[in-house]
């Protein structure tokens, strides 16, 4: 008895000093199969375009293939989880937007901690919307638009991708920020809601800044100012809505990238670095430019700090419009 106790204790000591070389070993061999990128959206969206950008720079850069997997549904809740719940490998990641941040508000209870399940990785890109109106809307401004609503309370209506989404949300705050009285109108996708703007269905929307500056040049949408904190470079002679008459708004959409809690630090630094790298080729700045949106470089603390940040924005958000996910 005492031969295999003594057997099974040096045994244990052995697997325990052989632990920590083999993780290394395994992280410098990291990555020798693809890689998973999730995106918890359906294809066509800007998280999908730039998660897509993103794996095709990437996958030569790591001597690998970067896999773009789309698993839509519930305002990204579902991809998200299945990131939470895959292995802390470095094999597979997920690109999140600021649903992952407003979702701790409009949900009762999520299959997973937004904050304590993911490693930060960093912020890919952030993008603002932009106010627009139906032509039939008497308001050629930020201020005329505030008081024609204050003129008839109830009245107008915007239109969202549907309730909890970043266009609800960022018109959401302009109302309350504003003190105006609203009528939301969801659909189920910012496709259909740009349909029936254009068609008058609706009076207004904070859009997406692709989808809408070309109606907006050829004048079936009328812009009014961008959701930025700054004028954004894709249009510097649009005023950003805080200029405009309401002082402190800024709303932006975003995208991130996140990796199950527990991948070791080596992998993450690693990802950021290149994914850094690739954010500064020409074709890359040139892409994001299209799609009005912008890059910084930044650190995987600083990521995390943006979430907490968000989260505690939104929250307000979500508390002041009363705003109910089902």
């Amino acid at each position: 008895m005492r031969r295999v106790g003594f057997l099974s204790i040096f045994l244990g000591v052995l697997a325990i000093a052989v632990l920590p070389g083999a993780a290394t070993a395994e992280q410098s061999t990291w990555p020798s199969k693809p890689i998973t990128l999730v995106v918890p959206f359906a294809a066509g969206g800007t998280t999908d375009i730039a998660a897509r950008m993103i794996a095709r720079y990437l996958g030569p850069a790591l001597n690998t293939q970067v896999i773009v997997e789309n698993r839509a549904g519930a305002n990204g809740i579902v991809g998200s989880q299945a990131a939470a719940r895959a292995a802390a490998d470095g094999y597979t990641l997920v690109i999140v937007a600021p649903g992952h941040a407003s979702n701790v508000s409009l949900y009762k209870e999520l299959p997973y901690d937004t904050v304590n399940d993911f490693e930060p990785i960093m912020l890919l890109l952030t993008q603002p919307s932009i106010l627009v109106v139906h032509p039939s809307v008497p308001a050629n401004s930020v201020g005329e638009l505030v008081a024609l609503a204050k003129s008839a309370p109830g009245v107008l209506t915007y239109a969202s991708g549907g309730t909890g989404s970043s266009q609800h949300l960022a018109a959401a705050m302009f109302a309350s920020m504003a003190g105006l009285d609203l009528v939301h109108v969801p659909y189920k996708g910012s496709a259909p809601a740009e349909v029936d703007l254009l068609g008058g269905q609706v009076n207004m929307m904070f859009a997406s800044m692709v989808s809408v500056l070309p109606q907006v040049k050829q004048g079936r949408l009328r812009a009014l100012a961008v959701s930025s904190e700054r004028r954004s470079p894709t249009t510097p002679d649009l005023p950003t809505v805080s200029e405009s008459g309401v002082p402190g708004y800024a709303a932006v959409a975003w995208a991130g990238l996140l990796a199950p809690k527990g991948t070791p630090g080596p992998i993450v630094e690693r990802l950021n670095a290149q994914i850094t790298r690739i954010m500064d080729l020409p074709e890359v700045k040139k892409r994001m430019q299209d799609l009005g949106a912008e890059f910084s470089p930044n650190s995987p603390r600083d990521f995390d700090a943006f979430i907490c940040s968000e989260i505690t924005r939104w929250h307000e958000v979500v508390r002041q419009a009363k705003i109910e996910q089902n």
